[in-house]
């Protein structure tokens, strides 16, 4: 048996990240390991590991779709895989990051693997007295965080279900939930140390410096939401803190497969640190657009200022920002100043995103490889992340971005950026169709975001017709879904007639994940329904050519005036899609055969009533 530590991270922080660390939280338990998994979204950090952890750790596993710092593992055993291997192949994942470290990955016999014991949230059974945590003998004090990427729904929903959870098994529990607007109910030293346990149920970075010497369990939002049961009993059945087993320090290889995937982690990674930029560029440039397409161009009036905010401000560093944080991917902090800058530097040759693209990459790998080979005395190294690499990987991107890359690059996406404008009403449909289509395959996965990426990147160069095409695409997953489970109740249990309400608040606020409980459920059906409708929506919005100049925000954008050109198309665009996949989840869901809830009650008392 081991003591394991590991990462999880995704571009967004909100499902991949949760259901990652969960899986490997419950599975590495169940092999009789001892595990804590840190969650790494878009509002922090969940169950943070310590240096402790860290010390005592016999291998690191970084579950990742984005970059991860791994100067803090130095010296312990590091396997390296995706989010979406440890989602499905999880007990593989272990077995080879523990041969990969010269562990054995299997416990002895007599290790008994901790049978999932409750499925989900459910109430108390009935005619039995209500249990209150506090008042029950042998219950544990449990204090969680729960945390995704956007903060909105899945954070809530899953300090919701262990709330629930804990309550059906008699333990006591407090949550504090890290979401859009702050930390809520947050957890004082006092809950800390009475705690005999403590979960993080987090797609993002959860800051676990203060959960120091406590058993810790890390899982996702969606296990939480999912399985709260499962992952109350994964965090109590954890065993004691094994000493540490000495193994040769050596980096795992990764897999040809996750070879291949780095560069795209990069990108990912780049592009992660860069949407809340463009998100709130956008809205305020919507915002000025409330006044009159043409206002913002009066100076000193309240739409010039928006203007100045979102297009001069933070659409200026938009790509700065891409461009630092994929070399920051790369190279970790070495990478940052040449990446900022050259990034900056395709601003203002024109280069727009592509060359900030670009220039993340060489600023990356020549900030790496000036890290890995420049060699100074040990009294100068101080001055190596300061000044050497800084000044040198500055000069060398900046002279490349000048007489090298920044004009083909602008070119390129000049070209890009004429035929997108221009392009006529049969590729405008095949490209809706392929961005919707990619929107719904993985519902806020790579392909999602990777459609999303580059809608956002024209953006700067004021192409707004994919934006639209992909937002619409992105809201109809979770809406068709939510129609499905209202014209065809027969087809869906009644859980999942309640969660579909909430998916459907999901896809109008332009949260494809509030699909994935009912994709991971039943694939091979749900997952070619939402592309279809997905599909069928990135097409009709681009046939009538609609624009979308704010990046998110759902159906609420539509009511900014001159936000969305062609709006009475594009709203039915979102409609049609959403017909397309409740039908075709309609068609291909088989009725359920559900005993009707009297027919229970009846049977249970003779009196026609439950006890």
């Amino acid at each position: 048996m081991a003591n394991i530590i590991g990462v999880t991270t995704c571009p967004t922080g909100i499902a991949h990240s949760l259901m990652a660390a969960e899986a490997l939280r419950n599975i590495g338990r169940m092999m009789g390991h001892t595990i804590k998994i840190e969650c790494q979204g878009a509002e922090g950090t969940t169950d943070p590991l310590s240096d402790d952890d860290i010390a005592n750790a016999d291998l690191v596993i970084l579950a990742a779709d984005i970059h991860v710092e791994r100067t803090r593992f130095e010296g312990v055993p590091i396997f390296e895989t995706v989010t979406s291997r440890a989602i499905r192949d999880t007990e593989g994942v272990l077995d080879d990051a523990l041969t990969e470290a010269g562990i054995t990955s299997r416990p002895p016999a007599s290790v008994a693997r901790v049978a999932p014991t409750v499925a989900a949230p459910a109430p108390a059974p009935t005619g039995a007295p209500a249990v209150v945590p506090d008042e029950a003998p042998g219950g544990k004090r449990i204090v969680a965080i729960t945390a995704c990427p956007t903060g909105i729904a899945h954070t809530f929903m899953a300090a919701e279900a262990l709330k629930k959870a804990a309550a059906v098994s008699g333990h006591q529990i407090r949550v504090e939930t890290q979401g859009s607007v702050g930390a809520k109910n947050q957890l004082s030293e006092a809950d800390i140390a009475g705690a005999d346990v403590v979960i993080i149920a987090a797609d993002t970075h959860v800051d676990l410096s203060r959960f120091t010497g406590k058993s810790l369990h890390q899982t996702s939002v969606g296990s939480a939401v999912k399985q709260a049961g499962q992952v109350i009993e994964a965090a109590l059945a954890a065993p004691a803190l094994a000493a540490r087993i000495e193994v040769a320090s050596h980096a795992s290889k990764p897999k040809p497969a996750e070879k291949r995937a780095g560069p795209y982690k990069h990108l990912l990674t780049g592009v992660s640190y860069m949407l809340p930029i463009v998100v709130a560029g956008g809205l305020t440039i919507a915002l000025s657009f409330v006044f009159g397409i043409e206002a913002f161009k009066e100076p000193g009036t309240l739409p010039a200022a928006l203007m100045q905010i979102g297009g001069g401000a933070a659409f200026a560093i938009m790509v700065p920002v891409l461009s630092g944080f994929i070399a920051y991917s790369i190279a970790d902090r070495p990478g940052l100043a040449p990446g900022l800058i050259g990034g900056m530097l395709a601003v203002n040759l024109q280069a727009g995103f592509l060359g900030g693209i670009v220039s993340g990459f060489l600023a990356g790998y020549i900030a790496k490889a000036m890290r890995d080979f420049i060699k100074l005395p040990v009294h100068f190294e101080g001055l190596k992340p300061v000044l050497v690499i800084p000044l040198l990987s500055t000069l060398v991107v900046g002279l490349l971005m000048v007489y090298v890359v920044g004009a083909p690059v602008r070119a390129i996406m000049e070209g890009l950026t004429a035929f997108l404008q221009s392009m006529g009403t049969t590729n405008a449909v095949l490209l809706g169709l392929l961005l919707g289509g990619m929107m719904a395959v993985d519902m806020g996965g790579p392909v999602n975001k990777a459609a999303y990426a580059f809608s956002v990147g024209l953006l700067t160069s004021d192409t707004f017709t994919p934006m639209a095409a992909v937002m619409a695409a992105g809201m109809t997953p979770p809406l068709g879904i939510c129609l499905a489970t209202i014209i065809g109740r027969n087809r869906f249990s009644r859980d999942e007639q309640e969660a579909g309400k909430a998916a459907g608040v999901l896809g109008l606020s332009f949260i494809t994940e509030g699909a994935i409980p009912f994709a991971a459920k039943d694939p091979l059906r749900v997952i070619p329904s939402m592309v279809a409708g997905s599909a069928v929506a990135g097409a009709i919005s681009m046939y009538f050519g609609c624009g979308l100049r704010a990046p998110h925000g759902g159906v609420f954008v539509l009511a900014i005036p001159n936000a969305v050109s062609h709006l009475g198309w594009y709203a039915l665009a979102i409609v049609a899609g959403t017909l397309v996949t409740a039908i075709a989840l309609v068609i291909v869901k088989r009725p359920l055969d559900e005993p009707k809830p009297a027919a229970r009650l009846i049977a249970t008392s003779p009196h026609g009533r439950g006890q």
